[in-house]
């Protein structure tokens, strides 16, 4: 009796911490709560592992994240995978066996706030095995630098240098990629560096091969509004809390995480702040950017006064390389054909609409893949043990789309 009055408290105890109140619309919301209770787990022991100066809160995550998640390469009968590296960045390729003589060719950036994670986890090489397979395309997944100890530009650099190497002759034809059929892409914060990769090189007038589309899952890029309608909307939704965004932001761009709670009163981009011209902030107004079933009855938070000052100790949060959303029409008119994937329950929703209306106003053609029952990170949750079904379709139609347009 004993013994079921205790299992009993242990497991009421047990689904106390694991529910959560979500969404009515969200896909499979008990595969979510138990994914949000995993994570929440792991975030308070890198908390407390930080509080107490054992180590950085990012360095007990990544360490959970290589237990669990990084495997070797190991080769199939279909695809051969192997280790290497684009530009001196580390790199996990995956090469098809047989089909064209010909392949073409993706360079992916993996998500994880620019602080976690890593091509060679095993979400990642699920994907781009697939992709490999499913494309007869060379897929190469790129392990850039990772915050705390790179900061911004560190991974934008490592993006770029990755990107110029993959772009190269030499590698092109170590590889038999065809030049006419290259692709950049990445998701979340791998998003954010594909955009910018894709800005800065269509740019370059001396690159012989520039990629024929762009690929954006779920991207975060810009820093500027932490209360668009999405951000307030799902403030509250795993797997991404709009804190952990701003804290991550933070981190990359090298920012004291003390200023977390004025990001998060939009007191950085108040008014006041002389650096923001009108211009700049005409980039992100969701107001005439999003359309009405977005905004909803959400309304701006647009602070009179606020922190001024903050925007000059954090250059980075102005800077396009940082915020692709704050890019100029002319440079957002030469990017490539895009693909931007978002998630009615993401806070980044609002990020990846309003690029693609800038991207459509400056004349590139978009494919703008919204998934009303998709959450942040879904994608990669596709496999085992999540199995997520808006993971598994917005996979299928992301690799679709590439096979189309690519």
């Amino acid at each position: 009796m004993r013994l079921r009055l205790a299992g009993a408290v242990l497991l009421s105890a047990a689904a106390y911490y694991v529910y959560l109140p979500l969404p009515s619309g969200v896909s499979e919301p008990w595969k979510l709560m138990l994914l949000d209770a995993l994570f929440r787990s792991f975030m308070k022991a890198s908390d407390v592992a930080h509080a107490m100066g054992v180590c950085h809160r990012v360095h007990v995550l990544n360490r959970v994240v290589s237990w669990v998640e990084v495997i070797e390469a190991r080769s199939s009968p279909a695809v051969n995978v192997t280790d290497s590296a684009l530009g001196g960045v580390p790199t996990r390729v995956f090469h098809p066996i047989g089909g064209e003589k010909l392949k073409r060719g993706v360079i992916y950036f993996h998500g994880g706030g620019w602080a976690l994670g890593s091509g060679r986890m095993r979400s990642y090489d699920h994907l781009c095995r697939k992709m490999a397979e499913d494309l007869d395309a060379v897929i190469m997944s790129v392990d850039y630098r990772l915050a705390p100890e790179a900061v911004f530009p560190d991974q934008y650099h490592d993006a770029i240098a990755a990107s110029r190497a993959f772009l190269s002759t030499e590698v092109l034809e170590h590889y038999s990629i065809n030049p006419e059929r290259v692709c950049v892409s990445g998701d979340s914060a791998g998003g954010n560096l594909a955009a910018a990769v894709a800005q800065k090189l269509s740019s370059d007038d001396t690159l012989k091969v520039k990629f024929k589309v762009q690929a954006l899952i779920y991207p975060v890029l810009q820093a500027l509004d932490f209360h668009t309608p999405s951000y307030q909307q799902n403030q509250a939704v795993p797997i991404l809390y709009r804190p952990v965004m701003a804290r991550f932001w933070l981190q990359y761009l090298g920012g004291n995480t003390s200023l977390e709670p004025l990001l998060l009163a939009n007191n950085h981009s108040s008014l006041d702040e002389s650096s923001i011209s009108a211009e700049t902030r005409s980039k992100l107004n969701w107001t005439a950017l999003l359309p009405t079933e977005r905004r909803k009855h959400f309304r701006p938070v647009l602070k009179e006064t606020g922190s001024p000052g903050v925007v000059g100790e954090v250059p980075g949060l102005t800077d396009v390389r940082a915020s692709p959303l704050l890019a100029e029409q002319g440079i957002l008119g030469r990017t490539p054909k895009a693909y931007v994937m978002t998630c009615e329950f993401d806070v980044l929703r609002d990020d990846g609409l309003m690029y693609a209306k800038r991207l459509q106003d400056a004349g590139v053609t978009v494919t703008s893949d919204h998934y009303e029952d998709g959450f942040h990170g879904c994608m990669v949750f596709a496999y085992l043990p999540m199995m997520s079904s808006v993971g598994r379709r917005s996979m299928n139609n992301y690799i679709c789309w590439l096979d189309q347009n690519l």
